[in-house]
């Protein structure tokens, strides 16, 4: 071993002072979204009907390599961060195998993800711009209990839509954000146009991310002194996420290592963001050889069999149009148990970065993902989120590998957040009725050309 020592700790004093925007080290930008009624590239005036002003300032900001963390968000990280760096010997051993796998334990924020660390900073723009309440969407609910919890720490009202079939399955997570005073709505609903149009079509419809944002965008713009908040995807939230990194570059090198394989889970890009963008700027500029991987589930793999086209990011149409690999905006993903992951498209970023073949993605098939995370959490004592798990499993095959050829590599992941919700998820798959959901390439390829109809 390079270190045997099991955990790596910063201390308050240690946490960044500033968020990493990777755009500005890109040598190819990325597309700027265009309006969806003119097709010309977005302002921050026309962001900011929708996002906070600092949000869309953040957005469109291609120029600065570091934008500073304020000092109140700061002091919020303080209650769970730095969070630890934690080598996996354990999981090691049990795979046999030369590689050294260390985890970034994101699990540990007071609502169990990495979510927060964008929830606070959007919450305190809110506060410190005048607005009222914010509005957003959620999948398996982390993202939605995030932004509740940072509207309760600095004033802000919150108001929810959860996708449904995570709103059926996972109500400890709803439950939790209405503890922290938030309103949670099953999406699709009857309380916005674009919900109601959705059921019209699809009394049964179990939802979509997609769908979610549409209702959510809707209220922020029909509600006086409200704004929408997003906790994936565009770039500002990545940009936020970042901390993540940041933290773990300082933490490989307590431990003496640079990590040869970064992995995180991917849905819309946050937490692989977080992650991946600090190390990677070590790639752009120094020419680093290390490889980035996302993990994204086979049921709803935008990045691996997708195509990048420009699109909306929800469901109605409301959204500035992205350049993204994407499914299409009216991909209905499988209700599988990764609520997170279960987003049509890709951020912009991202995907800039896996056209320019700077970064690489695999698709994992949902039972697969709770072998492993039943691995890990006998192996490592934590019970990782579904979503969490995409990355665990991406680990454990590079560190197969690693054993097949005989070769020691360092491969680093972040676990984006712990499972102890998701406990009927974990329930299907141990009593054997949990299923993997198949996608053929002819429904993926019907609703691109679905796409560009409507794009064109």
């Amino acid at each position: 071993m390079a270190n045997k020592q099991k955990r790596f700790i910063l201390t308050e004093n240690e946490i960044p002072t500033a968020w990493y925007n990777i755009v500005a080290d890109m040598k190819n930008k990325p597309m700027l979204p265009l309006h969806p009624g003119t097709r010309k590239p977005v302002t921050v005036e026309d962001m900011a009907h929708i996002f906070t002003l600092e949000a869309s300032k953040q957005e469109l900001n291609q120029t600065d390599a570091w934008i500073e963390i304020p000092e109140a968000v700061r002091e919020q990280y303080k209650n769970y961060r730095c969070t630890p760096l934690v080598r996996a010997t354990e999981l090691e051993k049990a795979l046999d195998t030369p590689a050294h796998i260390y985890f970034k334990n994101e699990s540990v924020s007071p609502v169990g993800s990495h979510k927060l660390n964008s929830a606070l900073p959007q919450a305190y723009y809110a506060k410190k711009e005048g607005i009222e309440s914010l509005t957003t969407e959620t999948g398996a609910g982390q993202w939605g209990t995030a932004l509740s919890y940072a509207g309760k720490a600095f004033g802000v009202d919150i108001k929810v839509y959860m996708v449904k079939v995570s709103f059926q399955q996972k109500p400890y997570r709803r439950s939790i954000m209405q503890t922290f005073g938030a309103n949670v709505i099953a999406s699709p609903s009857d309380t916005t146009k674009a919900g109601r149009a959705i059921l019209a079509k699809d009394p049964d419809y179990t939802g979509s991310l997609g769908t979610a944002i549409s209702e959510a965008i809707e209220l922020a713009l029909e509600t006086p002194n409200c704004r929408y908040a997003l906790g994936s995807v565009l770039s500002h939230v990545s940009l936020h996420q970042t901390i993540i990194g940041l933290e773990a570059e300082k933490q490989m090198e307590m431990a003496g290592e640079y990590p040869d394989i970064v992995i995180g889970c991917f849905g819309g890009g946050s937490n692989f963001s977080g992650i991946a963008f600090p190390f990677m700027r070590h790639s752009l500029l120094e020419g680093k050889q290390t490889r980035f991987i996302a993990a994204e589930p086979a049921s709803c793999p935008k990045l691996t069999r997708g195509q990048f086209h420009m699109d909306f990011g929800d469901e109605a149409g409301y959204t500035p149009l992205l350049p993204m690999y994407t499914l299409g905006h009216n991909f209905k993903p499988a209700a599988i148990h990764a609520g997170g992951l279960r987003y049509h498209g890709a951020g912009v970023t991202v995907s800039q970065l896996l056209k320019d073949g700077l970064m690489e993605a695999v698709d994992i098939k949902q039972l697969d993902t709770f072998k492993a995370a039943q691995l890990f959490a006998q192996t490592e004592g934590i019970v990782p989120a579904p979503e969490s798990s995409h990355a665990i499993c991406a680990a454990i095959n590079e560190a197969l590998k690693c054993k097949e050829e005989g070769k020691q590599k360092t491969i680093l992941f972040n676990l984006s957040g712990h499972g102890l919700i998701d406990m009927t998820a974990y329930d299907q798959y141990l009593s054997g009725t949990m299923t993997n959901f198949e996608l053929t390439q002819e429904e993926i390829d019907a609703n691109i050309a679905e796409l560009k109809k409507i794009i064109n």
